[in-house]
């Protein structure tokens, strides 16, 4: 978001005295707001953009939708890849199951053997051929084993690289919704409902018209006697000297000074330096941006 002004402000110092002779010190701006462009952020055909000029959104509020057939298409079919890889993971133990059932009979055999060959009832070469047996077996069993899970963690890995997928995918459909970043009044609508548009085109523009920004010009002498949070006298202009007031915060001082605006007020002020400030003041909905306004600083 970023705040846009309307036009240039304007700036005017004036001193009056009152009947204490207190001095307060005037300036004169524009009023302006928070503004957010709100763009697409999927491309694709724009089924519906329910926004009007002039209309309050809430925060969060759904406004739009960009077609999600396409992205809803691929997500069920990554959705079947996964399938298929938890189809084709390997149950481990049903594997080896028969090469343990021999491993089992082989070490049977090796104690039987060893009891015989003990008693003189066996040549010690069956004892051998026993014991080698079981090791060829062991190895079998391990190789299998080893071959299996490697499988299982490819398929694993796959499953995860899916899991993945569908979560870009539902972010990416998420995004089709269009919704409004905050609460505010509709300023300007960009698309229309069936337009094909492109990922970043904007859509319409938005701002916060309750909360109002007085963006005046200050010069040397008056920001001495300025600090943000201070409180301050702001009044509109409707011409003809009509008008309302309203009471502001200082919420910025500029830090660095600029020739003063060319639609300054008074002809003699034009080559000096200025401070930008900035007012914020509470709406009633008589406010409107690029109007006229007052602000006085009581000394």
């Amino acid at each position: 978001m970023k705040v846009i002004s309307v036009c240039a402000a304007l700036g005017l110092t004036v001193l009056v005295s009152c009947g204490k002779q207190d001095k307060v010190s005037m300036a004169t701006g524009i009023f302006e707001s928070t503004e957010t462009t709100v763009s697409a952020e999927q491309s694709g055909r724009l089924v519906r953009l329910d926004v009007t000029e002039g209309q309050r959104l809430t925060l969060g509020q759904e406004v739009g939708l960009v077609d999600t057939v396409p992205l809803s298409l691929k997500m069920a079919q990554v959705g079947a890849t996964r399938q298929v890889y938890g189809a084709q993971r390997p149950d481990v133990e049903t594997q080896v199951a028969d090469i343990e059932q021999q491993l089992a009979k082989a070490r049977m055999e090796l104690r039987r053997y060893s009891e015989l060959v003990a008693d003189g009832a066996a040549p010690g070469k069956a004892l051998d051929d026993a014991r080698s047996q079981v090791t060829v077996l062991q190895k079998q069993l391990a190789a299998r084993r080893s071959a299996l899970n490697t499988q299982v963690g490819t398929l694993a890995s796959q499953q995860r690289a899916t899991d993945t997928e569908r979560a870009w995918l539902s972010d990416q459909i998420a995004k089709c919704h269009i919704k409004a970043p905050q609460g505010g009044e509709v300023l300007e609508k960009y698309a229309e409902q069936g337009e094909v548009i492109a990922a970043g085109k904007p859509l319409f523009k938005m701002a916060d018209t309750r909360t109002m920004y007085l963006r005046a010009y200050v010069t040397s002498a008056q920001l001495s006697g300025l600090r943000v949070g201070q409180r301050v006298r702001v009044s509109t202009d409707y011409g003809d000297g009509r008008g309302k007031r309203y009471e502001g915060t200082i919420t910025w001082i500029s830090a660095k000074s600029e020739f003063t605006p060319k639609t300054i007020l008074t002809d003699d002020e034009r080559a000096d330096l200025v401070y930008a400030v900035k007012i914020r003041v509470a709406n009633d909905g008589l406010i409107k941006i690029g109007m006229y306004g007052n602000v006085v600083f009581d000394k």
